[in-house]
Parts: structure tokens; C-alpha cells; sequence
């Protein structure tokens, strides 16, 4: 008789989260560095994903690798919601991307990464509501905070020069 398989991974739960919607909560203790879930779906270009979600204001993907790649997740994983005080983190492996434990985690907490979002346009906000005592008040990467900050610094003084002539 075949051996059932067993697995690793622990179960999972979606449920009302009083940081977004839905969130995932574990219904089992994890230990710090336990890989959790993989977010999985068809692989896009950046410029395909911007093109077939511009008019959306709900979006699952995420953009790994150096080549601009997105994957466009519908699964369990897109419902991990981000937090200044996470207790999960992403990692890259073989092009792959996975989300695993930073600390343990107790039985019914809510699985939290940093979202880390960049490349946005000009105009996208992305404010945060974890409600951690550290919030930084948004979802962008801090190399995205700054590059934002240089280009509202180029538009400034561009108004300023301007503003001389």
C-alpha cells in the first residue's frame, strides 16, 4: 500500500484582518526559517503586467529577478498582507519565490512581509496600515522612497528655475 505523503508545511488559514481585507494566519507554530508558501503564478514582463492591470486598483504581483520579471499570483499567498513589523520575509531561489519565517511564530497570528514596493509612477500611493508601532506609513522600498525624494527634488528646483526666468 502506498505511503501517504507528508509535508512540511503548515496550515494555513484566510480570515478577516484588521490590517487589509483578508489575510493568512497560521493554525500551527512555525519556527524561524520554517519556508512557508511559494507565490506561484504565470510569469510576466513588467511591461505586460502594467499594460493588463493599468485600470486596476487591486493587483497580486510580484516582481523578482533582475530582468523586470512579475509573477502574477492568484493563490494563497497573495492574501499575506505587508507590515512594518513583519514575522515573514520573500526569498529569491532558482526564480523562484518563496515566503519563510524571520522569527517564530505562534499558532493564529497573521503571516506579515515587507511589500517593498518600487517603480511605481509618480502619482501611486501606497500607504501603510499595520498599525505597528514602527509604521512607516507606507508599502514603498526605501530605495524607492528616495528615489522619489530625488525626482520631487528635480521638479522643485525646475520650478524654481522657472519661476527666475
Amino acid at each position: 500500500m502506498p505511503r501517504a505523503k507528508t509535508t512540511n508545511s503548515p496550515r494555513l488559514l484566510i480570515r478577516s484582518s484588521s490590517i487589509h481585507a483578508a489575510g493568512c494566519y497560521t493554525l500551527d507554530a512555525i519556527p524561524r526559517g520554517r519556508r512557508i508558501i511559494e507565490y506561484d503564478g504565470p510569469r510576466l514582463s513588467k511591461e505586460l503586467a502594467d499594460e493588463r492591470y493599468a485600470d486596476r486598483i487591486v493587483t497580486y504581483i510580484f516582481g523578482f529577478g533582475d530582468n523586470g520579471a512579475v509573477i502574477d499570483g492568484f493563490g494563497t499567498a497573495m492574501f499575506l498582507n505587508h507590515s512594518c513589523a513583519p514575522n515573514c520575509e520573500s526569498e529569491e531561489r532558482g526564480g523562484r519565490v518563496f515566503v519563510r519565517a524571520i522569527r517564530n511564530i505562534a499558532a493564529g497570528e497573521e503571516l506579515l512581509y515587507e511589500y517593498n514596493l518600487y517603480d511605481a509612477d509618480e502619482a501611486d500611493k501606497a500607504d501603510c496600515y499595520c498599525g505597528a508601532p514602527q509604521c512607516r506609513g507606507t508599502m514603498f522600498s526605501d530605495t524607492e522612497l528616495e528615489r522619489r525624494a530625488r525626482l520631487a527634488k528635480r521638479k522643485q528646483a525646475k520650478k524654481a528655475e522657472t519661476a527666475k526666468a
